[in-house]
């Protein structure tokens, strides 16, 4: 069985915040601070020229003081309604509407909810009631990859089914002026807010990407190097130095699992510039088949869970040839990262 993914359609939130504006905000609260010429040089160096927010910079969710439960108030609200936002615009392409739909997988972790995106858009969207559900509430940056698979797998159990992808983020939320090392500030320049929803079908509704395998491997020993944390005042992304290594100790085992035939493509999660050039070097492609994931690092930022779809909507802008080869991979917290080995349908 193939299972067939249509154009994702991506939303942002609705403040667009620049580089600049970001090295000012942490200069002001942070003038200080003994590193800051080094911290500005980073953040000038991201990647990433803009992103979109949902709320303004200096929002009390954003750059303020909100506590953890007005941070996580704000943050759901914001990422349902892009979530709902991308879903309609997404059925209303594929020309569905949502009693077609036989199951939903979601994914998102800028704030905890109960219930979540899945069963919130039951309702927001008008989906049958008996759907079959899944919500990954903790995966990150994997998360758009690890839908996939799991709406793969959906299929896979229950042919004929036409299951909803949704990811929605709003890494705004978790930006804190109390987090002071380099890796947190970088992050403050690094993340965006989106949302992106794809139909995943086992017969083509139109072109696409034909998924033929999935794989999900968490690294040895590797908890430490990306994880969430909750304080008072929210939600907390911490990582340690090793994580820069993480992408090169993975690749012997991606690398297996793909096997010896060439990419002509890959749809890499934009993490960093350093994520999408190490990808892409290891899978033998160069600059030019890594450019959907660099334009939206650098107009997007990282979306987190949302990134896979949205470069995989990029791609169907500009795509490759009909029964091309190609993989989408995202790597994150776990370390883990999740994967599908695909051809490209036109």
């Amino acid at each position: 069985m193939t299972a067939h993914v249509l154009k994702p359609h991506t939303v942002f939130g609705d403040h667009k915040v620049t580089t600049a504006e970001i090295a000012d905000d942490v200069s002001a609260h942070h003038a200080d601070h003994p590193r800051l010429r080094a911290i500005l040089r980073v953040i000038g160096n991201c990647g990433v020229q803009t992103r979109h927010f949902t709320r303004p910079l200096g929002s009390p969710t954003v750059s303020g003081t909100a506590d953890v439960g007005e941070r996580a108030r704000v943050a759901f609200t914001d990422a349902l309604d892009m979530a709902e936002r991308a879903a309609t615009t997404a059925l209303d392409s594929a020309g569905l509407t949502a009693r077609d739909i036989d199951a939903i997988v979601t994914t998102h972790t800028t704030s905890w909810a109960v219930p979540n995106l899945d069963i919130n858009l039951v309702t927001r969207l008008g989906l049958r009631p008996d759907l079959r559900r899944i919500a990954l509430t903790s995966v990150a940056c994997p998360g758009g990859t690890q839908a996939l698979t799991r709406a793969a797998d959906l299929l896979a159990a229950r042919p004929g089914s036409k299951v909803l992808v949704v990811a929605s983020e709003v890494l705004s939320s978790i930006y804190h002026h109390s987090d002071t090392t380099i890796e947190s500030m970088i992050y403050k320049a690094l993340f965006g807010d989106g949302a992106s929803a794809a139909i995943v079908t086992d017969t083509p509704l139109g072109p696409g990407l034909a998924i033929e395998d999935t794989f999900e491997f968490v690294l040895a020993d590797s908890l430490e190097r990306q994880r969430g944390r909750i304080a008072m005042d929210g939600i907390h992304f911490d990582s340690t130095k090793q994580v820069l290594a993480a992408v090169t100790d993975v690749m012997p085992h991606l690398l297996e699992w793909l096997g010896p035939r060439q990419l002509d493509y890959a749809v890499i999660h934009p993490g960093s510039p350093r994520i999408i050039a190490d990808t892409a070097t290891a899978l033998h492609l160069d600059e030019h088949a890594a450019r959907h994931s660099t334009d939206t690092l650098t107009h997007e930022g990282n979306l987190g869970g949302v990134s896979i779809l949205r470069v995989l909507e990029r791609t169907h802008a500009d795509p490759p040839e009909d029964g091309a080869h190609g993989a989408a991979i995202a790597f994150g917290p776990g370390f883990a990262t999740a994967a599908v080995r695909c051809r490209w349908r036109s």
